[in-house]
Parts: structure tokens; C-alpha cells; sequence
């Protein structure tokens, strides 16, 4: 009973907070409430006895991230127009082809992953011939690495692209 007293005192918040952030005037202001957001859906998930991820959530999303959205903001001048020329290195072509490639592999796991049949995490994931009880840190950690190992990877080469891009990107205009 207490889990959706919380829960529904929660959702509401969140919800609204997420609506501040894409309609308040300052960007400042928008990462503030975004970090609200994030802090509160971290106690949604200890609310699920999910610990380890509200950690991560608040690690990750409340800081690490809305950090980037800082720096970005305070970087990038928003009073200023858009500037209004085509910049003669661009390769469309180029870009196109390598996003069509992209999807063709996110397609080719999806159906890979739906004739394969999903793997779900029972028990400890570990065998039933586990002497001891294992946390979901563990369970969390061997289902990462056996069943969405792909998924996983293709995320940690995505923020490895976006990486680079951030620094080309500033680097241009340093």
C-alpha cells in the first residue's frame, strides 16, 4: 500500500517536471528541473528495490550527463541566428550511406533477436546449483553480458560516436 501511495504521489511530479523542462524559457532553468526529474525516478526505482540502478541513474543521468547539458548550454549562444551557409566538407552522401548501414544492422538484430527467441533472467540467472542468494547487482551484471550483449555494445559505441562528434564539433569552433 505504501509503494503506490509513493508511486502515485511520484508519477505526477514527474510528469510535470518533465513537462517544465521542455516549456520553461531558460535553459538553465530546463536542466534544473530535468535533474529533479531524474533524481525523483531514482526513487521510484528504490521504491522497485532496484538499488543498484537508482545509483546508476543518479550517477549517470543527474550528474554526468546533465553536466554535458550545462556545458553545452553555456557553450553554445542562443541569442545569436543560426548561421545560414552550407559548409563545403559536409558528405551527405557519405552520412546517408553509413546511417542506412546502421539501421540495416539494428534491423538485422531485431530479427536475429526475434527468430532467436528472447532469453529471460529466472532465479539467480547462475543455475540452480547456486549455494548462495545473489542481488540484483549480480543478476543485472550476467544477464548484461550473456543475453543483451549486443544491445550493450551497439549503446557504448553510440556514446563513443557522439563523444567524438562533441569534440570535433567544439574543436572546430575553439
Amino acid at each position: 500500500m505504501a509503494e503506490a501511495i509513493a508511486f502515485y504521489t511520484l508519477a505526477p511530479l514527474i510528469l510535470g517536471l518533465g513537462i517544465m523542462v521542455i516549456t520553461a524559457r531558460s535553459a538553465v532553468h530546463s536542466v534544473l528541473f530535468l535533474v529533479v526529474n531524474f533524481l525523483l525516478v531514482a526513487v521510484l526505482y528504490v521504491i522497485l528495490n532496484a538499488e543498484y540502478i537508482a545509483v546508476i541513474q543518479v550517477l549517470v543521468y543527474a550528474g554526468g550527463i546533465v553536466v554535458l547539458y550545462l556545458f553545452v548550454v553555456m557553450l553554445v549562444n542562443l541569442k545569436r541566428e543560426p548561421e545560414q551557409f552550407a559548409d563545403p566538407r559536409r558528405l551527405g552522401v557519405l552520412g546517408t550511406l553509413l546511417g542506412g548501414a546502421v539501421l540495416a544492422q539494428l534491423i538485422g538484430i531485431a530479427v536475429y533477436s526475434s527468430v532467436r527467441g528472447e532469453t529471460t533472467a529466472t532465479g539467480t540467472g547462475l543455475g540452480s546449483d547456486t549455494p548462495f542468494a545473489v542481488g540484483n547487482t549480480e543478476q543485472l551484471g550476467w544477464v548484461l553480458y550473456t543475453s543483451y550483449l549486443i544491445p550493450f555494445e551497439l549503446a557504448s559505441m553510440l556514446l563513443l560516436v557522439a563523444m567524438i562528434g562533441a569534440i570535433v564539433l567544439a574543436k572546430r569552433h575553439l
